[in-house]
């Protein structure tokens, strides 16, 4: 044992005198394998971290460490997008029987029920809001209060100016759908609405007045008073508490067992903001974070035309008096004797790098104030609409009670576009009956004296046996609601009913977020929750985070999967290069190697002393392309990496992401080296071995 550590001495000794005297060859080929585990290293902690931000987004955001849905399902669980659009899943009926089967797992902390769907929400256009006010306008004066004739008079002036808008739309609108083009009583109607005799005797009778501008001429404005929405449907509560990246910026969270819905926060900037806001907010983002200037951006250019032209969902809001005073506003701010509301409008959103941010203090100091910048806001009743699994469209009706983010992940594409709606809400869209619908039908049924009727004896159930189908008939009177409990036909207001957890429990959920304890033990809980369902006969799936995520989830393994490409690259290249400059060193060292075998030096020491030799090289560049990496990700994690574009504060779960070493990125890195050195200097020990001291005699000639 004493004699094989001195003879690995002898051999290292060789291996560095070596080391020093072939320069070159050294420099080369440890400057690759210094490459080599700089890249392991950075692209191992870098991977690692963004593996731990994705994880951390999506398992906090709606995944869960686990997911569990109906195995009967058509399709896969994919939260964040599959490759055929929206999954189809087949619902799991009784939610509390699936949380009461997995809540006997020790591991597991929570049970989420959701359901993930889209839908279409309206609160009004425009024009609904303005006749909204005139109505009570209307009511108050008839009623004996107060209402300021120049007010009032503001009020009539906004709705008329708003058809003649509307009026001004009608023929472009016409062009381009043909059953507008068609619609001639339409057309007549919105002529009558715009003249003069009809504001005139207005007062008249000014309800139905009314009832004829919010029948016949609301319907037909051009407004784009509906919005697509994504939603999530769940227990809104048990989701506050279970993930706690959830917080309310605005508004108030929807009151425990209350049905009520939830905007994101980026959602609610995006597609609910005044658009010109929008554009502008947009433009100052990009010169602010992003250094943009308009005089070199080609999109904050369309920008900026776009809101010199799109001017009318400002005007739209703006009755006489509102309409006077942005003048006055504008002409002082903008030191401009226009009077006309659209040039002036046009001047102030006519901006450049130079007047920007004047521009944008101006809008929002002075018109903004005066006009509605968000379609709907916090205390506003919806009303929104998706087709059933049915088929049919169900309509209902919902307040929107606050708006929401995911802090850590504010402007994230992925998780800051799905609004959050309570269950039962949820389970209405989506075509299943509730308890309450069960409950109304059975209630109706009994009061009219409804009964089964069986196929083979209906005509007996019907009329009698024997009894005479033809009688005299007697007119009278009909009351469709006589013998009915008017109660349960009466319509009720959901949104102030207070649902117990049972009643949120019991019914239909699409799949369920699971929370565990310990996550270490994640493969372990999802078999023991298969083997309980099993046992209690449920039909479950159970997939993990990284599944559940689909196509986002795989931008994990894709990431893994580069960077093996990348070290494959390199290291390939190391490894020919090694092994060329070991076999030309190995070939000027023939004298030496000789002279070593002509003294009594053995084959397997001649090929120790090459493979040591090499390795030797790999371990001490490797270190200091190790170390180097090292640095330099202690350098990145002391200062992050910005997320450049939205999408990546998903991957990053943050702003920026601050990457940590991992020990196995050193150990991984200085693995692959050793690997690498060894069998790249096989080939050249093998050459060494054949060098006889006779070639070595020969090459001293």
């Amino acid at each position: 044992m004493r004699g094989r550590l001195q003879m690995l001495g002898i051999l290292v000794q060789i291996a560095l005198r070596n080391l020093f005297a072939g320069r070159l060859k050294t420099l080369i080929v440890g400057g690759i394998i210094s490459l080599g585990s700089f890249v392991v290293v950075t692209g191992a902690s870098c991977s690692s971290s963004i593996s731990e931000g994705m994880a951390k987004s999506i398992i906090g955001s709606a995944a869960g460490h686990l997911q569990i849905y109906s195995s009967e399902s058509k399709d896969d669980l994919a939260l964040y997008g599959g490759m055929m659009g929206d999954p189809d899943l087949k619902p799991m009926p009784d939610f509390s029987k699936v949380k009461r089967t997995v809540m006997k797992v020790p591991n597991v902390e929570r049970v989420v029920p959701m359901g993930i769907a889209q839908a279409t929400a309206s609160s009004g256009n425009q024009l609904d809001f303005a006749l909204e006010r005139l109505r009570n306008a209307v009511k108050k004066r008839q009623a004996g209060g107060e209402v300021p004739e120049a007010e009032y008079a503001a009020m009539k002036d906004h709705v008329r100016q708003m058809i003649l808008l509307q009026q001004q739309d009608a023929t472009t609108v016409g062009e381009m759908i043909e059953e507008r083009a068609n619609d001639v009583q339409g057309k007549a109607d919105v002529e009558r609405a715009a003249g003069e005799q009809f504001w005139s005797e207005f007062d008249r009778d000014a309800l139905s007045s009314l009832e004829f501008l919010e029948n016949k001429i609301a319907p037909q404005s051009v407004d784009g008073d509906f919005i697509f929405v994504s939603y999530i449907g769940t227990d809104l509560d048990l989701y506050r508490k279970t993930f706690d990246r959830f917080e309310i910026v605005e508004g108030t969270d929807v009151p425990r067992g209350q049905r009520g819905i939830l905007f994101p926060k980026l959602y609610y900037e995006d597609w609910i903001k005044m658009k010109v806001a929008l554009r502008l907010d947009k433009i100052r983002q990009a010169r602010d974070l992003n250094h943009k200037t308009i005089a070199k951006d080609v999109e904050l250019q369309r920008f900026v035309k776009e809101n010199t032209l799109q001017l009318r969902e400002v005007v739209m809001q703006l009755d006489t008096l509102k309409r006077t005073e942005m003048v006055r506003r504008l002409q002082r701010s903008l030191g401009s004797s226009e009077a006309d509301v659209f040039k002036l409008l046009g001047q102030l959103f006519a901006t450049d790098d130079a007047n920007f941010d004047a521009r944008y203090k101006i809008f929002y100091d002075d018109v903004a104030p005066l006009v509605k910048l968000y379609q709907v806001k916090p205390g506003d009743l919806l009303t929104i609409k998706a087709f059933t699994k049915a088929g049919y469209v169900k309509s209902v009706n919902v307040k929107l009670y606050g708006i929401y983010q995911l802090k850590g992940l504010e402007k994230s594409g992925f998780a800051g576009v799905s609004s959050l709606l309570d269950l039962m809400t949820f389970r209405d869209l989506y075509g299943f009956q509730t308890a309450d619908g069960a409950a109304e039908i059975k209630k109706l049924k009994e009061a009219s004296g409804a009964k089964a009727v069986s196929r083979e004896k209906a005509d007996e159930d019907l009329f009698g046996a024997g009894a005479q189908l033809v009688a005299d008939s007697k007119q009278a009177g009909f009351d469709e609601f006589a013998g009915l409990d008017k109660s349960a036909a009466r319509l009720v207001d959901e949104t102030a009913r207070v649902y117990s957890q049972d009643e949120i429990e019991q019914g239909v959920a699409l799949n369920a977020a699971v929370m565990l304890k310990d996550p270490s033990r994640l493969k372990e809980t999802a078999k023991q929750i298969e083997q309980a369902a099993q046992q209690d006969g449920l039909k479950l799936k159970v997939i993990d985070w990284k599944k559940a995520a689909g196509m986002v989830g795989q931008l994990i393994t894709l990431l893994v999967w580069v960077l093996v490409v990348v070290v494959t690259n390199i290291f390939v290249v190391a490894l020919v290069i090694i092994i060329d400059s070991m076999v030309m060193a190995t070939m000027q060292r023939v004298k030496e190697i000789g002279t070593l075998r002509a003294i009594g030096a053995q084959r397997s020491f001649v090929l120790a002393m090459v493979i040591i030799e090499t390795m030797v090289i790999g371990l001490l560049f490797g270190l200091i392309g190790s170390g180097l990496g090292a640095l330099f990700i202690g350098w990145l994690g002391h200062v992050g990496i910005e997320a450049w574009r939205d999408e990546m504060q998903f991957i990053f779960s943050g702003p920026r992401l601050y990457p940590h070493l991992g020990g196995a990125s050193v150990l991984w890195a200085l693995g692959i080296v050793l690997v690498v050195s060894l069998v790249s200097a096989i080939y050249p020990a093998i050459l060494a071995t054949r060098v006889t001291p006779l070639e070595a005699m020969q090459s001293d000639d």
